[in-house]
């Protein structure tokens, strides 16, 4: 379970990050990053559509990443800010496609 400061949860932050943010595309999930000047907690945020699969199968999705983000959260450096939108193929993917996405996405941030 990610801790309060770990998450991401205003609209506003939600949309500057995947309109300004980098984009990592993975196999499951496409990423966007930023850092924040003022450091701090990395702070993940999950968008989980539709297109995903039912209710059951969207929740399940948010949870394996939120899982995999806290089990990965010392390998993001300090402020990163990281918005994780799920593909399709996530329904069915194991945990071990999301942890492999979430390391892509974590040597990648703040490199510009």
């Amino acid at each position: 379970m990610l801790a309060p400061e770990l998450r991401i949860t205003t609209a506003a932050d939600y949309k500057r990050l995947v309109r300004r943010g980098r984009r990592v595309v993975g196999a499951v999930t496409v990423a966007y990053t930023q850092v924040n000047p003022n450091g701090g907690s990395p702070r993940f945020g999950f968008i989980i559509a539709r297109n995903v699969g039912n209710a059951v199968t969207r929740n399940r999705v948010r949870r394996r990443l939120k899982a995999a983000s806290f089990e990965l959260r010392d390998r993001f450096p300090a402020g990163s800010e990281v918005v994780f939108r799920a593909f399709p193929t996530s329904a069915d993917a194991d945990y071990r496609a999301l942890l492999a996405d979430l390391e892509k996405v974590s040597g990648r941030v703040g490199q510009q």
